[in-house]
């Protein structure tokens, strides 16, 4: 299985900052490391379109992807709306206008996965007509993890936590949908009555670059 990871956007693209100052792609490169190391770990092939000594033209990146005969592109971004602080909030994970039916599921499963793990507002799959969607020849999709312009949400945006949670969730979304051959082993490290013991727990396992999730039944 081949996966082409794309880390929106570079560190000097114009425009595409908070109101603070936080550039997006500091998010955005973090959030796919993590994603990478997830689905390696588990023997799929993977390859970046980004690069974090410029802001590689979307056409490249696409390129890259049809070259190189990708399974699947993942474009990992975070929102904005306006240029200063407002209340717009939440995930939203979009495919292509033509809604082709591989990526519709796919973009549905990372959406539930995401909004379930982050907390954060589920703003839904919609179909957009990226140029990352429109010239891909493969399965894409494009997922937003929160906006720049909510103080709230940028905060988690720098977080290394909430920067490795959205990336080792994007991961296992697309490891669950695609099911590598052979499956895969879990280790169970704790079971908890209390929710903010799962919760401490989950965040140790992350700091020492453990992948964590809380699951309740």
């Amino acid at each position: 299985m081949k996966i082409l990871l794309d880390a929106g956007h570079g560190y000097e693209t114009p425009g595409k900052r908070s109101p603070d100052g936080f550039r997006e792609y500091e998010f955005n490169r973090q959030a796919a490391h993590y994603c990478r190391k997830i689905l390696e770990l588990a023997g799929f092939t993977v390859m970046d379109s980004h690069s974090d000594e410029w802001d590689i033209p979307l056409s490249e990146r696409t390129g890259m992807a049809n070259r190189w005969k990708a399974d699947c592109y993942v474009s990992i971004h975070a929102n904005a709306y306006g240029a200063g602080w407002n209340s717009a909030n939440g995930i939203e994970t979009y495919v292509h206008t033509s809604r082709p039916a591989e990526a519709l599921k796919l973009a549905q499963s990372v959406q539930a996965q995401l909004v379930k793990e982050t907390g954060l507002a589920d703003r839904g799959v919609k179909a957009a007509d990226f140029h990352v969607l429109r010239k891909t020849t493969m399965t894409a999709i494009l997922i937003e993890c929160g906006f720049m312009t909510n103080k709230t949400e940028c905060g988690l945006l720098q977080s290394k936590e909430y920067q490795q949670l959205c990336g080792e969730t994007i991961g296992m979304a697309l490891l669950s949908f695609y099911k590598p051959a052979g499956g895969l082993y879990k280790v169970q490290a704790g079971a908890f009555s209390q929710l903010k013991n799962a919760q401490s727990l989950a965040g140790k396992l992350r700091e020492n670059g453990v992948p964590a999730y809380i699951t309740y039944s």
